[in-house]
């Protein structure tokens, strides 16, 4: 009987050590959630779901500035010792209570449930997910990807083009081993 009871505990006890040592979903990545973050997010929120971060802001002038072609606001998130974990945009400047517009990813501890992550290459990118579409700008093709509401996108040096062209891009261009020059997740 004592050793039923000691075996349960132990059992119990070593579950519990396993869930605590896993990140909670907060590196995951899927369609409406990058991490602890969700389209119902607000700006507000996030001093508390990175309370153990720092969150760097750079607010714009807005509707009120001198400046009409001023960035959007920016919440860049860093873990403490520095790394660049991502840079969030809020729908709404100067707002805090607006949700989230988009989420660009520059960890490479963030992934989707198919291990595409900032280190991922077109290949792994293109076996792994359905490629809507591919759009050309003058410095990179973007890939739209649906299943996750995400662009990523390719430098043109990947792909072997000039620059400052707006030469259209299609898939079977696209080196395997092209590497992603962002990945953003976006939420609406």
């Amino acid at each position: 009987m004592i050793k039923k009871n000691i075996l349960s505990i132990v059992l119990i006890a070593c579950s519990l050590l396993i869930v605590s040592c896993g990140d909670g979903g907060k590196f995951k990545i899927e369609k409406g959630k990058v991490g602890h973050l969700t389209p119902k997010t607000t700006i507000d929120e996030l001093d508390h779901i990175f309370k153990n971060d720092s969150i760097v802001k750079n607010l714009s002038e807005g509707a009120l500035g001198d400046n009409y072609f001023q960035d959007d606001d920016e919440y860049l998130i860093f873990e403490k010792g520095g790394k660049h974990l991502l840079t969030i945009i809020p729908k709404e400047q100067l707002d805090s209570v607006s949700t989230i517009k988009s989420i660009e990813i520059h960890d490479v501890r963030f992934k989707t449930e198919t291990a595409i992550n900032v280190n991922s290459s077109f290949s792994e990118i293109n076996v792994n997910n359905n490629i809507n579409r591919v759009e050309s700008t003058f410095s990179t093709a973007t890939l739209f990807i649906d299943d996750l509401n995400a662009t990523i996108a390719i430098d043109k040096e990947e792909l072997g083009l000039k620059d400052f062209t707006t030469q259209k891009v299609t898939l079977e261009q696209i080196p395997d081993l092209a590497k992603m020059k962002s990945f953003i997740v976006w939420f609406n």
